[in-house]
């Protein structure tokens, strides 16, 4: 009887000393895995298990330490600019007709030499034409190698942004009369003009398109050989494969169609826009 009281004791002082040291008692097995079992979530639940109701007002609310909304960036980089050609660069103001008054033929003349001190400063000195104090080098030494609707040309430095403006332009805008140029024409390094007028070409700003397709009923042969010069024509675009949609995005750019002038050239354009005013 006396061990019976001793080992009471001594259990009793176990079990004091095993919670003095925070070790809790287990629990009994069973018990914990119907308990586990009654609150757990099913591995099988169904969605259509009522979630919590949350205040609108939770959630239209930014979490606190959320940053601002990023606005849009603002677009960068230079943008093409619209711009019609300078007048006095055109053919027409300084080549007078044939049959022209003498005082129209001095100013002509005059309007000329304006037009060819112009280009020589802006696109390089041609022996012949202006001085060479006007420009330290030739067209040439500014020519670089491009692309227009991917066929290789060669042009002017300083104009080949104004064709990549064109050719973005016609791509959204002239779609509708959807056409592909199979030649083209830029740097021409001999003067094809007499009585002493310098071809645009010389100077790397001038562009033919399909000279093959696209006629030059006022030039010499034999582009004035072509059968839709001797053939009546409505309009001056008549005489042309290319769509009129092309001539007017080349007009909105600084471009001019040699298709106004009396030589009828559909195939042609020159850049006699501002080169500083190209891009911005």
């Amino acid at each position: 009887m006396r061990f019976t009281k001793i080992s009471i004791a001594l259990s009793s002082a176990v079990a004091v000393a095993i919670a003095a040291c925070g070790e809790a008692p287990r629990p009994n097995v069973a018990s914990a895995t119907a308990t586990a079992s009654a609150t757990a979530p099913s591995a099988y639940a169904t969605t259509s298990a009522a979630a919590p109701e949350v205040p609108d007002a939770a959630v239209a609310a930014d979490p606190p330490d959320a940053a601002p909304p990023i606005a849009d960036a603002a677009p960068t980089g230079p943008t093409c600019q619209l711009q019609e050609p300078q007048s006095f660069l055109i053919r027409g103001h300084y080549i007078p007709k044939w049959n022209a008054p003498a005082e129209e033929k001095k100013q002509a003349a005059q309007n000329h030499q304006e037009a060819i001190r112009y280009r020589t400063e802006q696109y390089g000195y041609v022996p012949g034409f202006g001085k060479p104090d006007m420009n330290a080098h030739p067209p040439t030494y500014y020519v670089v190698d491009t692309t227009f609707m991917s066929l290789p040309v060669k042009m002017h430095k300083r104009v080949v942004p104004a064709l990549k403006c064109v050719e973005d332009a016609i791509k959204r805008e002239c779609t509708q009369t959807p056409y592909t140029p199979k030649a083209l024409a830029g740097i021409r390094y001999k003067n094809t003009f007499q009585g002493g007028e310098i071809t645009n070409h010389m100077y790397g700003i001038a562009i033919d398109i399909d000279p093959g397709l696209n006629s030059c009923c006022g030039c010499v042969k034999p582009w004035n050989q072509d059968p839709r010069c001797s053939r009546p024509a409505k309009t001056e675009y008549d005489r042309m494969g290319m769509p009129e949609c092309w001539v007017h995005v080349f007009e909105k750019y600084g471009f001019y169609w040699l298709g106004h002038d009396v030589l009828q050239d559909t195939m042609h354009f020159d850049f006699l826009g501002d080169p500083e005013k190209i891009m911005k």
